[in-house]
């Protein structure tokens, strides 16, 4: 019950705020939960278009470059 009200009431104050041409984030002074983007570290030689920041989970093309032979220097920007 709680969790409906509560969801009832961020739909008004979001409608609120759209009426004056804010968005509720705005009116909060708060962003939107989104992560900066960094700037990619590395990227594939075969395709230059693919790159990697170096955060997280490597790209498959970087395994597959490895497993090539390459080190991590041959794929830096």
């Amino acid at each position: 019950m709680e969790t409906r009200r509560l969801t009832e009431a961020k739909k008004a104050a979001e409608s609120a705020a759209k009426e004056y041409g804010f968005s509720l984030d705005e009116l909060l002074g708060t962003s939107p939960k989104k992560g900066s983007k960094s700037e990619p570290k590395y990227k594939n030689p075969a395709d230059a278009s693919q790159t990697w920041t170096g955060k997280g989970r490597k790209p498959n093309w970087v395994n597959d470059a490895l497993a090539a032979g390459k080190n991590m220097e041959d794929l830096k920007i």
